[in-house]
């Protein structure tokens, strides 16, 4: 790969880090929820069953830029879940790692797609930027973070399955989990995919 050629796909990596990007950059494998699909209480991953015991998951899927692999992602929710309604309903969403990104790559994209559903001033934004940075730590490959949306209270995070803090702000955490979730999503396959698993 030429000198230029690195330098361009780096900066789609950079773009890319913790969230969904333009359809036209990102390819999404879908991976929708088995016919039985498993819940907290048969899944091995602690924070899980600590946080949302009665979640089940719900689907899956991988970005991948340009043929580089970025994450998977994984959402679970309590029976009943509606994807119309998911700013309503306890949810937990995890991303798992395939490449390093640094924290500030991670906090400064989550502002950008955030404001794709709702205006933020510049006040919320460094606030929120200021609270990402305190519990969303810099990330390298084979690592993961889920963070759990609390509807009215805001959302908690663990990394690697351990607490690592919340933010109790319950319009940062509808838009945050929104990044994803919300109709207004960057990435309608990606979407499609978590929700797959989901009522209506």
């Amino acid at each position: 790969m030429s000198p230029r050629h690195r330098l361009l796909a780096g900066s789609m990596l950079i773009l890319a880090c913790f969230l969904p990007i333009s359809p036209a950059l990102a390819q999404t494998t879908a991976g929708a929820s088995d016919s039985a699909p498993a819940t907290s209480a048969t899944d091995s991953r602690p924070e899980l069953r600590d946080a949302l015991p009665q979640g089940r998951l719900l689907g899956k899927a991988r970005l991948s830029v340009w043929g580089f692999q970025v994450y998977d992602a994984r959402l679970w929710a309590a029976a009943g879940f509606g994807a119309s309604r998911y700013a309503s309903t306890p949810l937990a969403l995890e991303l798992s790692y395939l490449r390093n990104f640094t924290a500030a790559d991670i906090a400064g994209r989550s502002i950008k797609e955030m404001r794709r559903s709702q205006t933020i001033n510049d006040d919320q934004a460094t606030r929120w930027t200021t609270e990402m940075l305190r519990v969303i730590p810099d990330v390298r490959t084979g690592d993961r973070i889920m963070g759990v949306y609390r509807p009215g209270i805001g959302a908690a995070f663990w990394v690697n399955g351990k607490s690592h803090g919340e933010i109790r702000d319950a319009e940062f955490a509808k838009l945050f989990f929104g990044i994803w979730l919300s109709a207004k999503t960057s990435e309608p396959a990606m979407r499609d995919a978590l929700l797959a698993g989901g009522g209506e």
